[in-house]
């Protein structure tokens, strides 16, 4: 430990702060979901007004997703080096910078500012995903799923209410020359702010700083060069479990947006008014975070890999009731909300074996390189999806989805503890 440095809490005083650190990333999940989703509500209607063309519309979306992914590296670095406080809080502030620069955009009419300003409003999001590991830093093994789920199901609020204000955030912009599709935001810049000053404020003692004193036993920290984003491949390449982990998440998020986005287009092409559709997409989301506690209870009672098999298992069946539902819109919405809960337990599931299957001082660089690879696969995918859709079909789009999964599948079962013996509690 070093000189004049505080030892590391222990007994209640460690479950206390276990709690505060809940607590506080709780709260600063459902403002980070609030920001985002009040965002990109309107973000396709912003780049359609400022582009000009109705097919340059996924475009603010598409580069905040991109966004998501290749800051999720420097974020990480940051992490491993000065702890999550530093790494959650760059992240919002980065998303409110991002708001702003959308917002100029909207004002001079520029739409490559409008697509720089969404990539830096995906920071946002970015920080979002690290707020689950970082749940996991100070948990005890044996409920390490269920306190990422809390923080995963802490989404649901912001991403329900978000939507809902749109409409008067963009109004609190008309009087102003904006395009009233650019008033999200500013609001949502403005709850990313919020977001940033609970972390700074709060989020101390840092639990992952904490974590690694409690791993060396009040002893020095890792050395630095054991958590680089080199040393995060290592320890990738270097454990069954955790390729299986990175496998998992990658392919259920993958899967998941590429049928997700394209499933508006197919219930209109079937008849559907945007009240079924918006239905059907709050069904989706409700099968996303709503039943993740769920998920977490499963992960620390059944095994990680069991919840990872259950998720491939949910999402096959979402591609097969969503990619025959053939204009019966129940079915639709049905197969949406499997989506929905497969999605829940393969990131669940994935995130704690990850969290599980490397060393303490290489977790940070290998949980960026996890939210990296999840969102760079799923913007491929996203952008991929259309094209499937219009040469092949939706029904195909949805096999293909599937196909992603076999890889999760192979190796899932191979991981699976032989001779059939129940995981230990906190175990693969």
């Amino acid at each position: 430990m070093p000189r004049g440095a505080a030892p590391p809490p222990s007994g209640e005083a460690l479950a206390a702060l276990r709690r505060r650190t809940t607590a506080v990333l709780v709260v600063s999940q459902i403002l980070g979901g609030l920001g985002v989703a009040t965002g990109i509500a309107l973000a396709p209607v912003l780049a359609e007004e400022i582009g000009g063309s109705e097919g340059l519309a996924g475009l603010a979306s598409t580069s905040s997703v991109l966004g998501t992914a290749v800051l999720s590296l420097p974020f990480a670095a940051l992490t491993a080096a000065r702890g999550r406080r530093a790494g959650l809080t760059l992240g919002y502030l980065t998303g409110a910078a991002g708001g702003a620069v959308v917002l100029l955009a909207a004002a001079v009419g520029s739409f490559p500012l409008l697509l720089l300003g969404m990539a830096a409003f995906g920071a946002a999001s970015s920080a979002n995903l690290q707020a689950r590991f970082a749940a996991a830093d100070l948990a005890e093994p044996a409920r390490r799923g269920r306190a990422i789920s809390l923080v995963v199901w802490a989404t649901t609020i912001g991403a329900v209410l978000g939507p809902n204000i749109a409409a008067p955030a963009g109004r609190s912009v008309a009087g102003l020359g904006i395009a009233e599709a650019a008033g999200p935001f500013l609001w949502g810049g403005a709850v990313f702010l919020l977001a940033a000053a609970a972390v700074f404020v709060l989020l101390r003692p840092d639990p992952l700083l904490t974590s690694r004193a409690l791993a060396a036993g009040a002893a020095s920290a890792a050395p630095a060069q054991g958590r680089s984003l080199r040393a995060g491949l290592a320890a990738v390449s270097a454990s069954p479990p955790a390729r299986l982990a990175l496998t998992a998440i990658a392919c259920s998020h993958t899967a998941m947006v590429s049928i997700m986005v394209m499933t508006p287009v197919d219930l209109g092409h079937h008849g559907a008014d945007i009240e079924l559709i918006g239905l059907v997409i709050s069904g989706h989301i409700a099968g996303m975070y709503a039943f993740s506690p769920l998920m977490g209870w499963l992960c620390d009672r059944l095994g990680r890999v069991s919840v990872v098999l259950s998720g491939i298992a949910l999402l096959a069946c979402a591609a097969l009731t969503a990619g025959t539902a053939d204009g019966d819109h129940v079915r639709s919405a049905a197969g949406l909300f499997l989506l929905g809960l497969g999605w829940s337990a393969g990131l669940v599931g994935g995130s704690t074996l990850l969290t599980d299957s490397v060393p303490q001082e290489a977790r940070a660089a290998v949980q960026g390189l996890s939210d990296l690879s999840m969102n760079a696969s799923a913007g491929v995918g996203g952008a991929l999806s259309g094209l499937v859709v219009a040469q092949a079909g939706y029904g195909w789009l949805n096999a293909m989805g599937a196909a992603l999964l076999l890889p999760v599948a192979a190796l899932a079962l191979l991981a699976r503890p032989r001779g059939g013996k129940r995981p230990a509690p906190g175990g693969r």
